[in-house]
């Protein structure tokens, strides 16, 4: 019997991978936890805790160094709210580009009139609200991930040409870009080209402000920025700088702070979203079903497929005796795992083993049941 701990709202759905004949809740001492936002410390890494699922792809809100000293593997869901972010940023494409916002607001101000002075009003000051097209524009898509390769795949069918940029692409990702996107070999390139830009990568050291002055000057003048990925990407000091000297033309943010507040009450260029990239059901569903799966593989059989912190390890059984093994990367651990089994006169079935940076994780089917001192021993 396995059990877990639920932070926030986790969709139903992704609760009910957790068969009632396996697990259980345990909010004392869990052998796993899954959550959205929950912000975690080393406080919740209680003694029986084996591993995290994170119902998203961000892991900022988890201390993985943390996890990863105490042999705790972290999972989280990339691909699972690619559609949901998508058309956010198609959504903000088209915000960004026609009166889309103030129209809205101008229409609220009729009320009281009549159908004829309404339609007066109307064609009187559409004029005000005129927009720009997106077909024939190019997207500028940094990073080709999931999100971005989805995202893609749309803007070519709505006639964009597109340009992308990503240095860490993966094999399955450039597969699934169209044959017409044109691949930069800098950002500076693409920033350069671009009439609109969306931001696709994860918040790490290196892309700390990777929108900032030294950036924004390879920009197309009068580009549109879009940013649904994490906020400290963008330095929003300097994007305010830019949007007064008209680099760019717009701003489009999922992460809202005082000054873009202010920014865009005074002057509407500035576009923003309560944290919605992700926020729609079908991606909260999908992101609490392969979470729980993660967690349900995990701790049943010792797969791991989409982990922060340890490599990805599968092997079908050969047996009904399995021992998951976590250790330390280091030069013969696995002949001392070897060691241990062959001394009980215990034959391995089947092996396998998978190392990542400091970790090391071994699945182990064994022939015969593994006594309580042998467990203890390794």
């Amino acid at each position: 019997m396995f059990t877990y701990k639920i932070f926030n709202n986790i969709a139903q759905d992704g609760i009910d991978i957790f068969d009632a004949n396996d697990f259980h809740i345990d909010e004392i001492d869990p052998d796993s936890l899954i959550l959205r936002s929950q912000l975690l410390t080393d406080a919740d890494f209680n003694k029986s805790l084996k591993c995290i699922g994170r119902a998203g792809a961000g892991t900022n809100n988890i201390p993985v160094d943390i996890a990863t000293d105490n042999g705790i593997v972290v999972f989280n869901t990339p691909g699972a709210n690619a559609n949901a972010v998508k058309e956010l940023v198609v959504c903000g494409m088209l915000l960004s580009s026609r009166g889309i916002i103030q129209g809205n607001l101008y229409s609220k101000t009729l009320s009281g009139q009549d159908t004829s002075e309404l339609n007066k009003s109307m064609e009187s000051q559409k004029k005000n609200f005129k927009g720009n097209e997106l077909k024939g524009k190019t997207l500028g898509i940094i990073g080709l991930g999931a999100i971005g390769s989805l995202l893609a795949q749309t803007a070519e069918v709505m006639g964009m040409k597109i340009i992308g940029y990503d240095p860490y692409i993966s094999i399955d990702a450039a597969w699934r870009l169209p044959k017409d996107v044109e691949k930069a070999d800098s950002m500076e390139y693409l920033l350069n080209n671009s009439d609109y830009i969306s931001i696709h990568v994860p918040l790490v050291d290196e892309t700390k402000d990777l929108i900032s002055k030294k950036s924004l000057k390879h920009f197309k003048k009068g580009a549109k920025l879009i940013n649904l990925s994490r906020g400290g990407i963008v330095n929003n000091e300097d994007i305010i700088e830019a949007l007064d000297t008209k680099i760019i033309d717009k701003f489009v943010t999922d992460f809202p702070t005082p000054e873009l507040v202010t920014r865009s009450n005074d002057f509407h260029d500035v576009i923003l979203l309560p944290h919605l990239g992700a926020s729609t059901k079908e991606a909260e569903i999908n992101c609490a079903v392969m979470a729980a799966e993660q967690i349900s593989n995990f701790l049943k059989d010792g797969v791991i497929v989409n982990s922060v912190n340890f490599p990805s390890i599968k092997l079908g059984r050969k047996t009904e005796y399995r021992m998951v093994i976590i250790n330390k990367n280091e030069p013969g651990m696995i002949g001392k795992i070897t060691d241990e089994i062959g001394y009980k006169n215990i034959n391995i079935a089947d092996m396998t083993h998978k190392s990542r940076d400091s970790i090391g994780i071994n699945l182990i089917d064994l022939e015969d049941k593994p006594s309580q001192e042998l467990i203890e021993n390794i």
